[in-house]
């Protein structure tokens, strides 16, 4: 079932301003492997993570560095690797996989976030809040213990 979606656009040029406005901001944004990505793939994981917390519903409880946007290779589809609180306030929320998407063309770069639940419905991601043990969790069976995805080709 799905829990939420979540889109976003991200101007690139707009984006290249405002990181040059506030250097720091990168560092508070991204992670240590997504730091050293060029501009436009910077972007899309920006977008990515703010598809991301849309289809989370808000933002509460998420910090922009436990989020990576992970790609294996290039003919791997990018996943999320979620850390930390993060990923107990996904595994919270009954959310099993997140399936997404990203594109940059011309200066403009977007990212698409679907979030699945194993569930029937809402009572599906109840039962998994419930819990703080996963073991006891109806939780998601696609979140290993960093919090990491696996598999939510998007």
């Amino acid at each position: 079932m799905i829990i939420g979606i979540g889109v976003d656009l991200v101007d690139v040029p707009r984006f290249e301003r405002t990181l040059a406005r506030t250097p720091r901001l990168a560092e508070r944004l991204f992670t240590p492997h997504e730091a050293g990505l060029p501009l436009r793939s910077l972007a899309a994981r920006y977008a990515a993570k703010e598809a991301l917390i849309k289809a989370l519903g808000g933002s509460d409880g998420v910090t922009w560095t436990e989020i990576e946007i992970a790609r294996l290779g290039e003919r791997e589809a990018p996943r999320f690797e979620l850390t930390g609180a993060t990923a107990r306030v996904v595994a919270a929320r009954g959310i099993a996989r997140l399936h997404l998407s990203l594109s940059h063309d011309a200066g403009l770069a977007i990212a698409y976030v679907v979030a699945e639940s194993d569930g029937d419905g809402p009572a599906g991601a109840d039962r998994a809040a419930e819990s703080d043990d996963p073991a006891e969790s109806d939780g998601p069976a696609e979140l290993d213990d960093t919090g990491a995805t696996r598999g939510g080709r998007g």
